[in-house]
């Protein structure tokens, strides 16, 4: 099984979400994905910068999502 992860860009402002980004690779576990999700979330915050973050009160949620492989 390989775990697959999404981050999604949100803001308050707008009231939207833009569509899921599936990252590139696959993680073998819940844990490994949970730990890659935090830190490119923060990544990801951190290059939009701190007034755009700000003025579009943006966020960032993600998930770690198991697929079977054959």
């Amino acid at each position: 099984m390989k775990i697959f992860l999404s981050l999604i860009l949100c803001t308050y402002v707008g009231d939207a979400c833009m569509e899921p980004y599936v990252w590139p690779e696959s993680y073998n576990s819940t844990f490994d994905c949970m730990i890659a999700g935090y830190e490119e979330s923060l990544n990801k915050i951190k290059e939009i910068g701190r007034e755009e973050v700000n003025k579009y009160q943006m966020y960032i949620k993600f998930s770690c999502t198991p697929v079977d492989t054959i």
